[in-house]
């Protein structure tokens, strides 16, 4: 597909996304999603030329005019809409596809140091949206959406919503997961170990008493 095609089909994805648009001048001059993505398409083909030095200033360079980090080796399909993109972070080896949403500060990131393919993969017409943070190398499936403010750690099946920290599934292929999901059980790691050190506590307090009373609650009675 030409250069020039291509924008025009990246321009009418905003059309179809976002009813604000207004003309072809505005959407061409003022939405930054859209330049994101352009500066990508350049720096991405810098990086696979191995040419790296220059792929990153284009996009240290995208991130200054648009507030959108991109990393040049993301692999992007066709007619990603980025809407309202201030704060939003693509890692090195995050592959999304094709008519894909993203809202703003959305973070399709990695969890440490590790090598290899460390970071998202967004399949076909799934949505982010606003604050969601994808993290490590799983993948969001086709279709799926994920709600606002959830932080995903794990895999997402096509044609499922995702919401909360961590993120879980409510909604699979139209149906709810648990129709009675028990908001007050969700997994609360801090709360464990809280419960944990506290039941040490009680057993340290009652040998506590019984070594004050001057018997050993290791003493065998049977002596």
């Amino acid at each position: 597909m030409g250069i020039f095609k291509r924008m025009k089909e990246d321009m009418a994805v905003v059309f179809e996304q976002d009813p604000a648009a207004r003309s072809n001048m505005e959407v061409l001059l003022t939405y930054s999603g859209l330049h994101a993505v352009w500066f990508h398409r350049l720096a991405h083909a810098f990086y696979k030329k191995n040419l790296f030095f220059i792929a990153r200033v284009i996009s240290q360079i995208s991130r200054f005019f648009t507030g959108i980090e991109i990393h040049p080796g993301a692999k992007i399909g066709h007619s990603l809409f980025i809407d309202h993109g201030m704060g939003v972070v693509i890692g090195e080896t995050c592959e999304i596809g094709n008519n894909v949403t993203i809202f703003q500060g959305v973070t399709l990131g990695g969890t440490g140091n590790e090598k290899g393919k460390r970071h998202p993969t967004i399949k076909d017409n799934a949505l982010i949206s606003t604050g969601a943070k994808v993290l490590g190398s799983l993948t969001v499936g086709e279709s799926s959406k994920v709600g606002g403010g959830a932080v995903v750690v794990k895999d997402v099946p096509d044609h499922s919503t995702v919401v909360g920290v961590p993120g879980r599934v409510v909604v699979q292929n139209g149906e709810k997961v648990r129709k009675d999901l028990d908001h007050h059980k969700l997994p609360d790691p801090v709360a464990d170990r809280c419960a944990e050190l506290q039941k040490e506590i009680d057993e340290l307090k009652i040998e506590l008493a019984t070594l004050k009373e001057g018997e050993s609650p290791y003493a065998d009675k049977s002596l």
